[in-house]
């Protein structure tokens, strides 16, 4: 993404976070906003603090490149002097003031490759930058569904005890209607309440949730807290082909954290290069122009004009080079050793969430069937309880399994889904950047 579309953002916040605007318009705080899974992941790559930080990381490293590039080509310098003169040398010359001027241009020649290796460096830290920026992103578009699907997640939730709560209110009337009639003890009466009592405190803490989740999401992606958003989706399955190898195989390609530690290797190595640089002369071109006046900016004194190639060579520097290699070698090793447990982190987080799916997988079709017999068993316990052949505690008892049969069904989808995007993320499924580009870059 450039950092143009960067500041085209979907929503801004406006009037002190009151209100945002969304397309059609200024929308406030505690209105309604329709969203979808892919806008809800477009709002928090344009929107999201972090990424916006990490565009910056992305500058720094373009500039420090700059930086590196302008050491390798011309430089002017000024150097001015202001002195008080004594001694008889100066009074036979009758001179007690002396105002120097130089000016100089130089450019680098041969500096051991000490200057093309900072270079290089600098080049593969704007590859990291970018892949960093990449990952970032892919976190991001990670967290943003998995908030989304928190919301779908409790609000079938809230879906659920809410059929709760009315299943127990109604066999309420049915137990006080039976009461009334002398035909059960009011144990049964005030066991009832208190079930009910308890699914109606089950169903605040789940609307609760879900108000918590929707907040979560807004701060993902922008919008203020307290926005309402109104999310047509449904959790659904949808069968995922893939196989393990070929979920591997893609992470090792695509993932820009894998991706960015062998470019730390490339980087670390052409620092060695760089120190070793020490161990040679340093030579370059250069021209000046000095004068010297008993005024400022005058050459009354002395004037002189060179051009010629100067060189420079550390013979014995008391091992001081000899330390910066090592220790630029220590940074090379640590690098390689990095790179490998990344690559190893890489294929620990595509096995799991691999696992994890296939796990979530099997729940749903043993949940699902879980919701059917649990259904039919509830609804055979109020039929027996209504003919006077079954009690009260076998539809209590019907009832709490039907709630939980339900409330598992809801978490395998979520498990489901929410692992889908995971190993989505652990395969480092692009956002933006064309991860394998950079991998295949060479300097």
């Amino acid at each position: 993404m450039s950092r143009k579309s960067l500041n085209k953002t979907i929503t801004a916040v406006l009037l002190s976070g009151s209100l945002f605007f969304m397309g059609t318009g200024a929308v406030s705080a505690e209105e309604v906003v329709d969203l979808t899974l892919d806008n809800s992941v477009q709002m928090a790559l344009e929107n999201n603090r972090t990424i916006k930080q990490s565009y910056y990381d992305t500058d720094a490293a373009r500039w420090a490149l700059k930086e590196a590039k302008g050491q390798k080509g011309l430089t002017i310098s000024w150097q001015g002097s202001a002195a008080s003169l004594n001694g008889s040398y100066y009074n036979q010359l009758n001179r007690d003031e002396s105002y120097g001027n130089v000016l100089e241009a130089a450019i680098p020649l041969y500096t051991g490759g000490q200057l093309e290796n900072n270079i290089k460096a600098n080049e593969i830290g704007v590859d990291i930058s970018d892949l960093n920026l990449e990952n970032t992103k892919q976190q991001i578009k990670f967290a943003t569904t998995e908030g989304y699907y928190n919301i779908l997640q409790a609000r079938n939730l809230v879906g659920v005890n809410e059929e709760t709560v009315s299943q127990l209110q109604e066999h309420l009337n049915v137990v006080s209607a039976r009461y009334a009639a002398g035909t059960v003890a009011k144990s049964d009466v005030l066991r009832s309440q208190t079930e009910l009592a308890d699914a109606q405190q089950n169903l605040v803490n789940a609307e609760n949730n879900y108000d918590l989740s929707m907040s979560s999401l807004n701060n993902i992606i922008g919008l203020p807290i307290q926005t309402k958003l109104n999310i047509k989706d449904e959790l659904r399955y949808t069968k995922y082909d893939l196989n393990f190898d070929e979920c591997v195989d893609t992470a090792m390609a695509n993932r820009p954290d894998g991706v960015a530690a062998i470019k730390a290797v490339e980087q670390a190595q052409a620092m060695v290069d760089a120190a070793k640089a020490g161990n040679l002369p340093q030579v370059e071109a250069y021209t000046s122009y000095t004068i010297d006046g008993n005024d400022a900016f005058k050459d009354d004194a002395a004037e002189q004009a060179q051009v010629g190639i100067r060189a420079n060579w550390n013979i014995f520097d008391n091992n001081v080079t000899k330390a910066q290699v090592r220790q630029a070698e220590a940074a090379l090793y640590k690098a390689q050793e990095q790179a490998q447990y990344v690559r190893e982190g890489i294929q620990l987080e595509v096995h799991q969430a691999y696992l994890s799916l296939l796990a979530a997988e099997k729940n749903i079709k043993t949940t699902s069937v879980a919701v059917n017999q649990a259904t039919e068993d509830y609804q055979i316990a109020q039929v027996r309880y209504s003919a006077g052949v079954g009690t009260n505690i076998d539809v209590m008892d019907a009832s709490v399994a039907l709630t939980t049969a339900r409330t598992n069904y809801v978490q395998a989808l979520y498990d489901y889904n929410v692992s889908k995007a995971q190993l989505d993320k652990a395969m480092g499924m692009p956002v933006d950047l064309d991860v394998q580009a950079v991998a295949a870059k060479t300097y």
